[in-house]
């Protein structure tokens, strides 16, 4: 059994948030909550992680947006845990981001990280360019999905359920066809 952690970003996600929506078709998903979504500190942010991934009983899958994938990735730079993989959608770019609360979360680290993961990227993300979304995926040696004019992938870019997501993060689930060979990408 795989478990899926579910990571949000900068004040949590909403209602009609694909994060939102994925978890109130998936009971079984769980969300891993902040204390200040709307005041982040890197450093809580990645413990908290780090709490619910080790308190895991199987393996896990961390579904990430925009400053949450930024935390899953500063987690992975220092902390171990079950992770199986992770889908890591509008990593937002701390380090370019004028007038931001972010600083705690810059730099981005840019080693490849342990685990399997699918890097999300829009080329009309007002938080990371296209270029910068590949580049961290190149530096994380995580798979590169371009999401096409797709905004930050969120509710105010007109994304609801994500079904394109859905399929990223079945690619990455065991059992499903394609997720235990690398050389199959559902996009």
């Amino acid at each position: 059994m795989t478990r899926v952690l579910v990571v949000p970003g900068y004040q949590n996600s909403g209602p009609g948030h694909w994060q939102s929506l994925w978890e109130e078709e998936n009971p079984e998903y769980i969300r891993i909550e902040q204390d200040d979504w709307d005041h982040p500190t890197c450093e809580a942010w990645v413990a908290r992680i780090d709490e619910a991934v080790n308190a895991s009983e199987e393996e896990v899958v961390l579904v990430a947006h925009s400053l949450g994938a930024i935390a899953v990735v500063r987690w992975a730079a220092a902390h171990v845990g079950p992770v199986r993989a992770a889908l890591l959608v509008a990593p937002a770019d701390v380090d370019n981001l004028p007038d931001h609360p972010f600083e705690s979360f810059s730099p981005v680290p840019l080693t490849p990280l342990p685990f399997e993961a699918f890097v999300v990227g829009s080329t009309t993300d007002p938080y990371v360019s296209i270029e910068r979304a590949r580049a961290f995926a190149g530096a994380w040696r995580a798979v590169f999905i371009d999401a096409g004019d797709a905004g930050h992938i969120n509710v105010d870019s007109g994304h609801g359920p994500w079904e394109q997501g859905e399929l990223l993060l079945a690619g990455l689930l065991p059992g499903t066809p394609g997720a235990d060979d690398p050389t199959v990408v559902i996009a």
